[in-house]
């Protein structure tokens, strides 16, 4: 065999192992803005493709979160996202009957992408900005992170082999990025934990960069503020993880 067709097929092979964990998506795209007087909707997430446990868990995890965004009509208990869609465009309609002068469209932009992955672990980062009516909409993002092996959805205690212990390190790092000195109450600085306890966020997620923990707005400081975000390398987390994770899986 020549030089050249040995290295790409030494190249091929390569990428083959490498991406063999590796789950394979397709974009589940929706677009809902059928009329002027209609809510501008606009949903692009991933959608896995084979026919397992894990995929169906990812699916349906996915699902719910945009339904849990979308839902805002009380008297429908949506169960899908099309079912989502209608109750956000019956609560604007309804607004529109109360105030029928109100000039703003509401508007729900969801999409999401895997931000991590390796043989153990798959997180999927969902952003979301909403708008019904007021001064401003609202900017979200959640992590949604899954065992591969047992195909099932992973807790965020579930993530740590000792989540007290990994909050004591997260405090810590917390405060030197904010600049809050570490003998100081945590809201010394104008944070609003509650009880004026540091906690950790109901976000927490793997990216390339590292352990992601994510306070969106309002849940600890002002929206002025906006989402803080504390990213903690790999090779200073590891011995706090309950699965082993590298940085580039």
């Amino acid at each position: 065999m020549n030089s050249p067709l040995r290295f790409l097929l030494c190249f091929i092979l390569l990428i083959g192992c490498t991406d063999e964990h590796k789950l394979t998506f397709e974009p589940l795209i929706v677009s809902d803005n059928d009329c002027i007087e209609c809510p501008n909707i606009s949903i692009e997430i991933p959608r896995a493709l084979e026919q397992s446990k894990l995929t169906e868990t990812i699916n349906s995890a996915l699902e719910e979160e945009l339904i849990s965004l979308l839902i805002f009509d009380e008297e429908i208990e949506a169960s899908s996202i099309s079912e989502a869609i209608q109750s956000f465009k019956n609560g604007y309609s309804e607004l529109k009957k109360l105030y029928p002068d109100e000039t703003a469209g509401w508007e729900a932009k969801i999409s999401g992408a895997v931000s991590f992955e390796n043989k153990n672990m798959i997180t999927i980062a969902l952003n979301s900005y909403l708008f019904t009516g007021g001064a401003h909409g609202y900017n979200t993002r959640s992590f949604l992170n899954f065992n591969k092996q047992k195909g099932k959805e992973v807790e965020n205690w579930e993530l740590f082999k000792d989540q007290d212990h990994f909050e004591n390190f997260a405090e810590v790092k917390f405060r030197i990025q904010e600049d809050i000195p570490q003998d100081n109450p945590i809201n010394s600085t104008g944070f609003m934990f509650e009880q004026d306890e540091f906690y950790l966020p109901e976000n927490i997620g793997f990216t390339e960069k590292g352990l992601v923990l994510l306070y969106n707005q309002y849940e600890v400081a002002s929206y002025a503020d906006g989402a803080i975000e504390l990213v903690l390398p790999y090779a200073e987390v590891k011995k706090y993880l309950a699965k082993k994770v590298k940085s580039k899986p």
